[in-house]
């Protein structure tokens, strides 16, 4: 099937008939601390970085979500995780700073109804907005789609597991590398989610008797509870895929 690709720069309408956030990522998920703070200007600000694939019948099949970067090229120079991604997107944009990077924040299919092709659909789609856009580099910081059978495996760890075909263990992964990118830095501390107990309690559908790290449904990691502070705490691990250069 081919689908077609819009910004919502050019068809702001369709906004109103994307996916919903609930439809494709776990409740803890929508309450990052410093990504909430940048998410709802997007599609204000940077509008010409998100994008949607329609279907033959013009309906909303994915969304893509991506900002601009400075990268000098050098793995250690790229910033230490979503959250600080999209922050200096947001910096450099509004200072009117140069940019060279897209970086994607993040690629969305309804998870109970996921298209076969779609993942790579939206990759290619990111590399035409940094074409038009006329940047060099595309990285994504990467949420494993795998990692959460596996929350007690460290992150730095985890990237590297390969199956015995030598392709990447971790599905979503192994779709960029397939596409050409390259495993770069894992990012233990990608995106903060704080909450009080009672939050956390109602985004995992567990109950938190005692201070401690729990695993918990859909969670890459554990989540740090402490009750006397009616606290709980998650930093999600992501890792930097780092794809070929646009010519």
């Amino acid at each position: 099937m081919t689908y077609r690709m819009y910004t919502v720069a050019e068809r702001p309408e369709l906004a109103g008939k994307g996916i919903p956030s609930a439809d494709v990522w776990p409740e803890y998920n929508l309450h990052g601390d410093r990504l909430n703070q940048w998410w709802g200007h997007l599609d204000e600000e940077l509008a010409d970085y998100q994008f949607f694939l329609v279907d033959e019948n013009d309906d909303v099949v994915a969304e893509g979500h991506t900002g601009p970067l400075w990268w000098d090229g050098d793995d250690a120079t790229l910033p230490g995780g979503i959250d600080a991604a999209i922050e200096q997107s947001f910096v450099r944009t509004r200072a009117g700073q140069p940019v060279n990077t897209l970086c994607a924040l993040a690629a969305e299919t309804p998870r109970d109804g996921r298209r076969r092709g779609l993942a790579a659909e939206l990759l290619g789609a990111m590399r035409v907005i940094a074409g038009r856009q006329g940047l060099t580099h595309l990285v994504a910081p990467v949420r494993p789609s795998w990692k959460e059978r596996y929350p007690l495996a460290p992150i730095e760890r985890y990237v590297q597991w390969r199956r015995a075909d030598g392709q990447l263990l971790d599905p979503w992964m192994r779709v960029h590398e397939r596409l050409g990118a390259r495993v770069g830095a894992p990012l233990p501390e990608s995106m903060l989610i704080t909450g009080t107990v009672g939050e956390w309690e109602s985004w995992t559908g567990l109950v938190f008797p005692d201070s401690g790290d729990y695993v918990f449904p859909d969670g890459l990691a554990t989540v740090r509870i402490d009750r006397e502070k009616d606290h709980g705490s998650y930093w999600e691990p992501n890792v930097w895929m780092i794809h070929p250069d646009l010519s």
